[in-house]
């Protein structure tokens, strides 16, 4: 099978292009070209004609895209429309990579984990550009899958972020004399490995539509926060603080876990929990300094 990543050198793309190794692969980095073109994706689709396009590429700093607005859509949602035009036009696959901030904007805070079939309602210029990019894949293109996940953090590091939280959290515990951490944002951490290897099995299956791939379980930043500095062997002190008391720019779902129902109708296992996961990303990563 001939596989087209984008954003094949972030966080998600790299494990994906280990995920995905047994199969032709075309990668493509940020530096090779804007998604945003549609005549740079159409012009390398038409090239390879790859069997499945998988698209990773997205403007993901939340707080950034409520003041580059225009940027945020014109990433996140004509270039899905991109590459769903491209994947439609070589009848390939396209596997589009989506997220948990799609939803936490409902009038009444949801406290049960959102289902494929739920309708998204963002709270933020981030989740609302991603919603629409999702819309256009579902209308452009026949065969795809749209994959929501939540909270990445990978060996690569993510791009866009100048690596992820764990890492972050890692380095300013050992800066700080405490942390504080907001605890009433629940959501469901997921490491890339894990991730990526779920998407090597979902395109190798007849299936097309939403679909939500997180680790298991689900915490607050501040609980995950607690066993990040636990696992690295830290003894930093970690306060818990509500949302009005650490004001972002964004604001953020106080609820977004997603709920596995694709993945057990179509007899997949589920990601191991987030915390193993999150020690065996420690492991493979090595010392955060």
């Amino acid at each position: 099978m001939k596989i087209l990543i984008t954003g094949s050198d972030g966080q998600l793309g790299t494990d994906l292009c280990i995920a995905l190794k047994k199969h032709e692969l075309v990668p493509l980095t940020i530096g090779d070209g804007d998604i945003a073109d549609l005549a740079f994706i159409k012009a390398r689709a038409l090239k390879h004609r790859p069997d499945v396009i998988i698209n990773t590429a997205s403007f993901l700093r939340v707080d950034d895209c409520e003041d580059q607005r225009e940027l945020a859509f014109r990433v996140n949602s004509l270039g899905a429309r991109n590459a769903a035009l491209a994947a439609q036009e070589i009848k390939a696959k396209l596997v589009h990579i989506s997220t948990d901030y799609v939803f936490g904007g409902e009038a009444v805070p949801r406290s049960t984990p959102y289902l494929e079939e739920d309708k998204p309602s963002p709270c933020n210029v981030y989740g609302a550009s991603k919603q629409e990019g999702d819309g256009h894949v579902r209308r452009v293109c026949r065969n795809h899958v749209i994959v929501r996940s939540s909270t990445l953090f990978g060996t690569a590091g993510a791009m866009g972020k100048g690596g992820n939280f764990v890492e972050t959290i890692i380095k300013l515990a050992k800066e700080r004399p405490e942390l504080r951490v907001v605890n009433d944002q629940v959501f469901s951490p997921t490491y890339t490995h894990d991730l990526a290897a779920k998407i090597a099995q979902i395109i190798e299956i007849e299936f097309s539509g939403i679909i939500h791939v997180t680790n298991s379980g689900a915490c607050s930043w501040y609980e995950f926060t607690v066993e990040i500095l636990k696992q690295a062997g830290l003894k930093t002190p970690v306060v818990p603080i509500t949302s009005d008391q650490f004001p972002q720019k964004a604001k953020r779902p106080r609820y977004s876990v997603l709920g596995h129902g694709a993945l057990q109708r179509l007899g997949l296992d589920d990601l191991p929990p987030w915390q193993e996961a999150l020690a065996d990303y420690l492991k493979l990563k090595g010392p955060i300094q």
